[in-house]
């Protein structure tokens, strides 16, 4: 039975494939329901939701569609949840591997750079990156993707660790590999399944990221993004809650829905072990 299947017969599984599902569909017609600029101003401010078919979750206090907001900032938040865990993993998997297979000198210098940045909280070290290079997805990607390796790096170090001494790694050498084709093509794939559970944790954690700048000002300002929302409705909770309430509530469904589909892949990965 694939992994994917195994994911989905967990009720957790289920639920979150679901509902991330609705999130990529909602991305992937952005263009197509609402063509043209999401920030452009086409109702009357402080328009209520469900009072205006042509804009079914109102307007915000400049008169820019929720609707179409919520819609295309799905697309920020997903590329950048992707990308960041993306990038993450690769380059964590890629240090840990080195530190783990290498050893001595290299596996040290590796782990304190590494320290180094696990001391620095996550949002903080995004926060001061992006001070310095400026507010662009990219920038963005990169901030949190910074602040997320180490703890990829250092679960493939242990797991490489734990494979070097194997005979499969044995005979490679003795065969006369490369060591880092015998790091990267024989060990590797062997020690990718625990870095891959942590995808989920990672890309979670950088829609919040994601969000939590963006309500600061450090977002990309051409691009809609639910936590820009949540900071243009803050000042107007009392006589318009659904401003903040409506991209709050995307925030949490999406951060929920990709929770589950890890705590699905965790499930998953225990029914592979005990049927092998």
């Amino acid at each position: 039975m694939s992994t994917l299947a195994r994911i989905l017969r967990s009720g957790e599984g289920r639920a979150g494939a679901a509902l991330l599902v609705i999130f990529v569909l909602l991305a992937l017609t952005a263009q197509l329901v609402f063509p043209g600029d999401p920030l452009g101003i086409t109702a009357p401010p402080l328009l209520a939701p469900f009072t205006d078919s042509a804009h079914p979750l109102g307007a915000d206090r400049l008169g820019r569609d929720i609707a179409a907001e919520l819609a295309w900032g799905a697309r920020t938040t997903l590329l950048v949840a992707l990308a960041s865990a993306l990038a993450a993993l690769t380059l964590g998997t890629i240090i840990g591997t080195l530190a783990g297979f290498l050893g001595g000198w290299v596996d040290d210098v590796l782990m304190r750079i590494s320290d180094a940045f696990q001391t620095v909280p996550a949002f903080l070290l995004a926060m001061a990156l992006i001070s310095i290079t400026g507010p662009s997805l990219p920038a963005i990607v990169l901030a949190i993707a910074a602040g997320a390796w180490p703890q990829p790096a250092r679960i493939a170090r242990a797991e490489i660790r734990s494979l070097r001494e194997r005979d499969f790694v044995a005979a490679a050498r003795v065969a006369g590999m490369h060591p880092l084709a015998i790091a990267f093509r024989e060990i590797l794939p062997n020690a990718l399944t625990p870095v891959i559970s942590l995808a989920a944790i990672i890309a979670a954690a950088a829609v919040l990221i994601e969000a939590a700048l963006s309500f600061l000002g450090f977002g990309d300002p051409n691009r809609p993004s639910w936590g820009s929302m949540v900071a243009e409705g803050r000042a107007m909770l009392r006589s318009a809650p659904s401003l903040s309430l409506i991209p709050g509530l995307a925030l949490m469904l999406i951060v929920l829905a990709i929770h589950l589909l890890g705590r699905g892949y965790a499930k998953a990965l225990r029914v592979r072990e005990l049927v092998a």
